[in-house]
């Protein structure tokens, strides 16, 4: 139950205890926004977001996050339109020390001069990095065009030229006039008692501040549009975003409700209306959604579509169609009831973990005014008729004044006039029927289970090898009313070569494309019906099939997931559809620049080895891939027998027993031998390679061969990485914080069944690239010839311990890392023994593991870019 009071001084607080995991969850959510900027301080805000952590009156720069990583913990920040938050998750023996970094950074940054003008640079960073993102780059194009008078219309981040403008008064000008106590919503989840809260906030963030608030500043309003708007720019993109957006109210308008319920109707999911028929009917995008985005003022109802550029009229077309039937025909009931409870179930996920307990009471205080708006908000969506929902569309999505944005391929023929006659069109035609949904909602024939009772508590581990030879592991979690279920196999990318690279990626996007008793839509509806979703994931190692699903359906939707996974058909029709829509990822690879550095990296680290292949495939490989080649993998791969199956959640033992034994005890008998895989040869000198793609920022990856999944050494390595990244690792401290060089820096280990690798990633300006890769090499010399000191390794171990407990409060994640152990060999070695591994680490073994990876005589790199 969650409690609200209020500081003499003005902060509200709001606090839910939850003591499913030893964690707890700060935010300080701050009521101003880049819309409240003058318009001499665009992207004042969000520097506030870097500048914040850049030291205090008691902590230097630097601490604050080597602070919080040395207990174990992440602290992060992010700014909107209307609010900048600040957020620290921590392991919840070390709650109040949390707390106290995230009270000292609010209320007593310093805004030291030099790390102002360092942090400048590191913005100017992410803004170049911004541009050469195309959704970015739509969706500014998207916001400047909706909106004419409000600042809505301008960029969070503001601009190099605005952002390098800034002094050091001018920050303290909008730090005191904004980050006032009656201006801020401290919320707090997580593992510890009101009255130990109560104290501690009272100490820190209690009396007077100095800073009276001195009352919102009012923003200009936007004008009701009277006509269409339309921007179609050329663009140095390989396919075409394209927008089909219209005004709609705040969020606290009565309207929001019905909004909210239409977008996810039209444009979210699987069976979403716009889904199945412009992207799997009738095959004119590569992606479409629709969202209603309501901030503190009016905002938008889009449509938003990546496609080949030819389909651009046809795709706006079928969409606008979508669109004008639900205008004029009611929704059935049955799609209406589905609908209202995917959105209440996404409150459920929510409170999977205490970050979004946190945010959820974060947003509804600050945002929507009090905690009560959200049983508000869930109480209007539950009475909502089919009517109100037309009435809504009607009233809203309005074709005449529609607002058409697009960032298209230079030589795209898609003119405005196109546009205005394809609406005109659609708003004067017939109205289409809509689509007739196939799913039922019980499945005929199907013995109902009635066994046992609940646990009250998390289970021992369950771990039972089924006649078939299949391995299954249960854990009971009950503290919130929902089930993961995945199944794993072996293969993926180590399975393939060069003449069917891409063939498990496509397999996995097919799992689910239908079944001989299912099709793909009936397949997607019923994951809507049980409030979850289903899908394949395929990587270097493994195949796997994920479920996450409320429990209240957990035999119906185990029944929908056994039977994707035993019984695929991959029909010609959805692989061909799902064949297309990969050689459109790979045909865009160059708008991912990043993923581009590492594919050229692994090509040139790996000469034999599968792992140097994109895990997404080359086009002529995936060109060649039809059903056969993935029924044929699947027989072989992927019988019972070679299967790893978990089930973690609110669920009865004895239930998952009867339910894995009934579908998954026997083998079909047809499962293959591994197939035997090249070993890599030791690399005999360096290697170096240089992808020229014009952008505002080059991308380096350099690295060296690494360990195997089962190498006692890499829980040292893991220590090494953990000293060189994070906000308070090495690379970050001297080369962003210090250096100004990178807005993203990291390093890791990427292990495999055979040597994976180590390597460290940055985004540089193209003409920091030289100095970058001395400062990399610099950090990476240090680590590997001089011995970490004892402090700065038990932070970095701290950090990894914390981060790992916290990344497993969800159910899908502990699910996904039980399969993993058990495919793997590793017998629950991560899930149950991580921390006690990670903490014996020594410093003498980081050193040793450092020698032995780091060789620049054997080092790779690759970079893309100008």
């Amino acid at each position: 139950m969650a409690i609200r009071y209020a500081l003499p001084n003005g902060l509200t607080v709001v606090f839910e205890e939850q003591h499913a995991a030893k964690v707890a969850a700060f935010q300080v959510w701050v009521k101003v926004g880049s819309a409240d900027e003058r318009p001499d301080q665009a992207g004042l805000a969000h520097l506030h977001e870097h500048m914040l952590f850049k030291g205090t009156e008691r902590r230097g720069p630097g601490e604050i996050a080597r602070d919080v990583e040395a207990h174990g913990g992440e602290i992060n920040a992010w700014t909107s339109y209307d609010q900048t938050v600040y957020h620290i998750v921590i392991a919840s023996q070390f709650a109040r020390t949390g707390l106290d970094i995230l009270g000292d950074a609010v209320r007593r940054s310093a805004f030291d001069a030099e790390e102002l003008a360092r942090e400048i640079e590191v913005v100017c960073e992410e803004i170049k990095r911004s541009q050469d993102t195309p959704s970015r780059r739509a969706s500014r194009d998207l916001f400047s065009t909706a909106f004419q008078r409000h600042p809505y219309r301008l960029p969070v981040l503001g601009t190099a030229e605005s952002v390098r403008s800034f002094s050091r008064e001018k920050v303290l000008e909008f730090y005191h006039r904004y980050y006032t106590p009656k201006n801020m919503v401290l919320s707090v989840s997580g593992d510890l008692s009101e009255a130990e809260l109560r104290g501690w906030v009272d100490e820190i963030f209690g009396g007077d501040w100095g800073r009276p608030f001195e009352g919102e500043v009012k923003r200009p309003e936007e004008p009701a549009p009277t006509a269409r708007r339309v921007l179609l720019r050329p663009d140095e993109v390989k396919e075409a975003w394209l927008h089909l957006t219209f005004p709609i109210p705040e969020a606290a308008h009565p309207d929001t409700p019905a909004l909210d319920v239409l977008a996810m109707m039209v444009g979210q999911g699987e069976a979403s209306r716009l889904t199945r028929e412009v992207k799997r009917r009738h095959n004119l995008v590569n992606d479409i959604h629709a969202f209603a985005y309501t901030p503190q003022d009016p905002g938008l109802f889009s449509v938003s579509m990546t496609l080949q550029p030819g389909h651009c009229e046809r795709a706006l077309e079928e969409a606008a169609k979508a669109l004008a039937t639900m205008r004029v025909t009611p929704v059935t009931e049955d799609e209406l009831s589905t609908t209202k409870a995917l959105l209440e179930a996404e409150a459920v996920y929510q409170r999977e973990t205490v970050q979004g307990v946190a945010r959820k009471m974060g947003y509804f205080q600050s945002g929507m005014g009090s905690l009560e708006a959200e049983a508000r908000y869930y109480e209007a969506v539950r009475s909502l008729t089919p009517e109100q929902v037309r009435r809504a569309a009607e009233k809203y999505l309005r074709l005449d004044k529609a607002i058409v944005t697009a960032l298209l391929p230079h030589g795209t023929e898609f003119t405005e006039a196109q546009v205005n006659a394809v609406l005109d069109r659609v708003e004067k035609g017939p109205v289409a029927a809509p689509p007739e949904r196939k799913a039922r909602k019980v499945s005929a024939g199907e013995p109902t289970l009635k066994l046992g009772a609940k646990a009250k508590g998390p289970s021992d581990i369950i771990q039972e090898t089924l006649p078939s030879g299949a391995k299954l592991v249960v854990r009971v979690e009950p503290a919130v009313p929902l089930f993961a279920v995945r199944a794993a196999f072996l293969g993926g990318l180590r399975y393939e070569t060069p003449a069917d690279n891409g063939l498990t990626t496509l397999l996995a996007r097919s799992l689910t494309r239908g079944t001989p008793t299912r099709d793909a839509e009936e397949i997607s509806q019923l994951a809507d019906i049980y409030a979850g979703s289903i899908g394949g994931l395929s990587g270097r190692n493994s195949v796997n099939l994920r479920g996450e699903f409320l429990s209240r359906h957990f035999e119906a939707a185990f029944r929908l997931f056994a039977d994707s996974v035993l019984h695929p058909s991959f029909p010609e029709v959805e692989v061909a559809r799902e064949r297309s829509l990969m050689l459109q990822d790979i045909l865009t690879r160059e708008d991912k620049p990043s993923g581009l550095a590492f594919d050229l990296f692994n090509r040139t680290l790996y000469r034999t080895h599968p792992y140097r292949m994109p895990t997404l495939g080359e086009k002529e490989s995936v060109e060649a891939l039809g059903p056969e080649a993935l029924r044929a993998y699947h027989e072989r791969y992927m019988d019972p027998s070679q299967m790893v199956l978990t089930v973690v959640g609110d669920v009865k033992v004895d239930e998952v027993l009867a339910l894995a034994n009934e579908y998954f005890g026997k083998s079909r008998g047809k499962a293959a031998p591994a197939p035997r895989i090249l070993e890599e040869a030791a690399l005999e000198g360096s290697r170096e390679e240089k992808r020229v793609l014009a952008k505002a920022q080059s991308h380096l990856v350099m690295g060296f061969r690494g360990v195997r999944i089962n190498d006692p050494e890499r829980h040292a390595l893991e220590a090494l990485s953990g000293v060189l990244s994070g906000q308070g690792g090495r690379l970050f401290v001297e080369l962003r914080d210090k250096r100004s060089m990178a807005y993203s820096v990291s390093s890791f280990g990427v292990e495999g069944i055979e040597p994976g690798y180590f390597a460290a990633y940055m985004g540089t300006s193209p003409e920091k690239v030289d100095a970058a890769l001395e400062g990399i090499r610099a950090e990476l010399r240090r680590v590997r010839d001089e011995r970490i000191p004892e402090e700065e390794l038990e932070r970095a171990k701290q950090n990894l311990i914390g981060t790992h407990e916290i990344a497993l409060q969800r159910n899908g994640a502990r699910a996904g890392m039980m399969a993993m152990d058990t495919l793997y060999g590793l017998n629950m070695d991560n899930f149950l023994h991580y921390a006690e591994h990670i903490a014996a680490v020594t410093s003498e073994q980081v050193r040793d593991v450092a020698r032995k990876v780091i060789d620049f005589d054997k080092s790779v790199l690759a970079v893309v870019g100008p």
